[in-house]
């Protein structure tokens, strides 16, 4: 309706970098911390629950073909499913919770006893440890109760009018083919609190085809460059009211929900164009179900 909008991608470049300069194939892509409700109950979603919504040959032809990322667990050596990171890389809430210790701050831990550092970066070596590993199996396991037991927040006016139109909009412009409304969870001995609930997480679990606007290049065990994880959309209309920002997507370049969606390609490039097409009273009543979420 001639609504104007404008996009933004990042340009990466290193500088003055202490060990000298990057390896010619080295990678560049940005990530935003991802939301944590509710990960413990995402945990719990059976096996048998993706296996259902997969369809990685579009089998039904309706341009959806969602897959699953098959990732090393690393505390048993073995292939198995990937839920959690933006490429779903990680198999479970625990191993999520080492690998960003060890990631994103250096901290070792019994599933990831070495950190990420080069023979290159010499004075790493030569600082202090916190101890072999430098996270005890108390607090790790501590940490990972704490993330697995975030609950997620209630949604906000979802008998108002304008909230039920968006969300007859939502299903409409078909975004939860991939960002599937309902679950219910499996059985947790460790966390009975998480079995048997009926969930509205809005995802799938599993990777799509975004298109070449969002590849990175990188691709993570079985996940494309182009691929990522169907993030929940629980809570997120409260990202700026925590976070104090509203910078979406993979690498925050999003600004805005409305800039996210216009993001979308590949498997989800029609739902894009339901969204382009809508007049500006429907898209006011999409974004107020997604901010009521």
């Amino acid at each position: 309706d001639g609504t104007p909008y404008s996009l933004r991608r990042p340009v990466y470049r290193a500088e003055d970098l202490g060990y000298g300069p990057l390896a010619d194939d080295a990678l560049f892509s940005g990530r935003v911390a991802p939301a944590l409700v509710g990960i413990g109950l995402l945990d719990t979603i059976p096996h048998a629950r993706l296996a259902e919504l997969a369809d990685p040959d579009d089998a039904d032809g309706d341009g959806v073909s969602g897959r699953w990322n098959t990732v090393i667990d690393v505390a048993t050596g073995e292939r198995v499913v990937g839920r959690f990171g933006w490429k779903s890389e990680q198999p479970t809430v625990r191993q999520q919770v080492a690998a960003a210790f060890v990631g994103d701050i250096g901290i070792t831990s019994s599933l990831f006893p070495a950190d990420e550092r080069t023979p290159a970066q010499r004075a790493a070596f030569d600082a202090p440890s916190g101890g072999d590993p430098e996270v005890s199996d108390e607090i790790l396991d501590l940490v990972t109760f704490y993330c697995k037991t975030l609950a997620v927040p209630a949604q906000r006016g979802h008998d108002a009018p304008l909230v039920l139109e968006g969300r007859d909009l939502f299903r409409r412009a078909a975004c939860n083919a991939c960002h599937v409304e309902t679950h219910v969870t499996g059985d947790d001995p460790d966390f009975p609190e998480l079995s048997g609930q009926r969930i509205r997480p809005y995802t799938d679990l599993l990777l799509h085809d975004m298109g070449p606007g969002l590849s990175d290049g990188r691709a993570v065990f079985d996940a494309s460059a182009r691929e990522w994880r169907t993030p929940p959309l629980w809570g997120i209309g409260l990202i700026y009211l925590v976070n104090r920002h509203t910078n979406f997507l993979h690498d925050g370049r999003a600004r805005s929900v409305e800039e996210a969606i216009l993001w979308h390609g590949g498997e989800a490039q029609a739902s894009r164009d339901a969204f382009v097409a809508m007049s500006a009273d429907e898209r006011r009543a999409l974004l107020a179900f997604l901010k009521s979420l």
